[in-house]
């Protein structure tokens, strides 16, 4: 599976950014897909995820209520709003996918192996 990504930029705290991931070849009914970000000198991070199949969708507790996560089955596109955006979010965004990723390893950057090629996103105070 091929992840293209779109989106991103430079935005001053409080402003709003989207992102958008497209999925090309073949995804299972269990595909799990959405996003994880880089800042520098730091570890990759959960976002993001949504379950193809049911829509449930999973955020991380330093995002909840500012993103929000959606996407468009007919296109395999997933979309990730993100607003009030804090110096904090400064990262790469990766957008991932993965089939049959268990609940409980849902957040765990090595389940998924399929990666885009990242996209800035930076923050300015």
């Amino acid at each position: 599976v091929q992840l293209v990504e779109s989106g991103g930029g430079l935005v001053q705290a409080g402003g709003s950014l989207r992102l958008s991931c497209t999925a090309s070849g073949r995804t299972s009914s269990s595909y799990t897909m959405g996003w994880f970000r880089q800042a520098p000198g730091k570890e990759r991070e959960f976002v993001a995820v949504i379950r193809w199949s049911s829509g449930y969708i999973y955020y991380a507790d330093s995002v909840k209520g500012r993103f929000t996560l959606s996407r468009d089955k007919a296109k395999n596109t997933v979309s990730l709003e993100m607003n009030s955006l804090k110096p904090e979010d400064t990262a790469v965004y990766y957008c991932a996918g993965a089939n049959g990723v268990i609940l409980s390893s849902i957040r765990i950057v090595h389940q998924y192996d399929s990666w885009g090629q990242g996209t800035q996103v930076t923050v300015s105070s």
